[in-house]
């Protein structure tokens, strides 16, 4: 069971004081968080693409190449990189950068993107969301597999017995798929192999059960062997000394990012009964001091089928230092837990 966080390096305005922290003071931090996620023994960081002012994480790779060398154990992941949007050469590239400076510690989980800014950005059209992902996927995995490349598509223009480089330290550089928790994302992932990682953000979180037993199913019909395959979960959460405090701490900011959302997506208005309803058990936010946290993703666990829990945190601007904080506990004592308690019940299953 693997326990890490993922930043969208927000640069929301402080919900006291209304000043907006410049992209280049909150991008610094993101690297001192990614310094103490590795030094308090969490299995990962992701850094997921926006081309918004609000987040500065418009290059994943180059935030998380800044943290490689200072760093020696933590796998450095894209969450996600938008891939429809994206030139597969270059997001190879980019994270076999990474995976060498790193020494192999690269990943990328590949998505289509909530976030639609990036295809104006980049001068894709969005009536061919699906396909580009689907042909960009498709390329991706080609060059993963062979030094020199030859392909075609319908987007982008031919490469014909071409190599790309530099070639990762990993034999095979992972490539996950996220999935905001529809079935044909599901089923592509297990079709292709591919690990999957689900945003799991809103309602009871074991609702999300059926898809990875239809992503399981999709995998062994394609001959795939499922007992290797990996289920992530990307999760909104915060981790104080006491739940009470985690509550109070959290809520303000979390209220800010949600409406801010909410209003150019037409969502209800978020209000605290909303956020203390998401914060009980059954609810999506993993909230709360050490153990009430570690006990709701174990029952993720056991639950759902997650190998992979991944905290969003913060989801809209908060201090520094509270942030800091909950990743100190998030990996002294939440993960430890979680391992503990998930090998007892693994040995008792057999």
């Amino acid at each position: 069971m693997e326990i890490g966080v993922t930043s969208f390096i927000e640069t929301k305005p402080d919900t006291e004081t209304g000043v907006v922290m410049s992209h280049a003071q909150r991008l610094r931090e993101v690297v001192e968080e990614i310094v103490l996620a590795d030094q308090v023994g969490l299995d990962v960081f992701g850094i997921g693409e926006h081309h918004r002012e609000d987040y500065a994480a418009s290059s994943p790779a180059v935030v998380l190449s800044a943290a490689a060398p200072l760093t020696k154990r933590i796998r450095l992941t894209s969450a996600v990189t938008v891939l429809s949007s994206a030139d597969p050469v270059r997001v190879f590239q980019d994270f076999a950068t990474l995976d060498g400076l790193s020494n192999g510690r690269a990943e990328i989980i590949a998505g289509r993107g909530s976030f639609v800014e990036s295809f104006p950005l980049f001068g894709y059209d969005l009536h061919d969301y699906e396909d580009l992902f689907n042909e960009n996927i498709e390329l991706l995995l080609k060059i993963r597999e062979s030094e020199k490349v030859t392909w075609s598509g319908g987007h982008r223009s031919a490469i014909n017995n071409l190599g790309v480089y530099p070639r990762p330290v990993q034999h095979s550089l992972p490539v996950w798929i996220g999935s905001g928790g529809t079935q044909e994302s599901a089923v592509r992932a297990g079709l292709l192999g591919l690990p999957l990682v689900l945003a799991i953000i809103g309602g009871n979180p074991t609702n999300f059960a059926p898809l990875v037993q239809l992503y399981k199913k999709a995998a062994a019909h394609a001959g795939h062997d499922v007992s290797r395959l990996q289920v992530g979960s990307h999760s909104i959460g915060f981790v104080a000394e006491d739940t009470e405090q985690a509550a109070e701490l959290f809520f303000p900011s979390t209220q800010y990012g949600m409406n801010k959302l909410g209003k150019e997506r037409g969502w209800a208005y978020y209000d605290r009964s909303s956020y203390d309803a998401a914060q009980r058990f059954d609810g999506a936010l993993y909230v709360g001091d050490p153990e009430t946290v570690a006990q709701k993703i174990i029952h993720l666990r056991k639950h759902v089928g997650i190998t992979r829990f991944m905290m969003y945190v913060p989801l809209s601007t908060m201090p520094h230092e509270l942030v800091m904080r909950a990743i100190e506990l998030l990996g002294t004592e939440v993960a430890p837990r979680v391992r503990e308690e998930i090998a007892k019940w693994e040995a008792q299953m057999g």
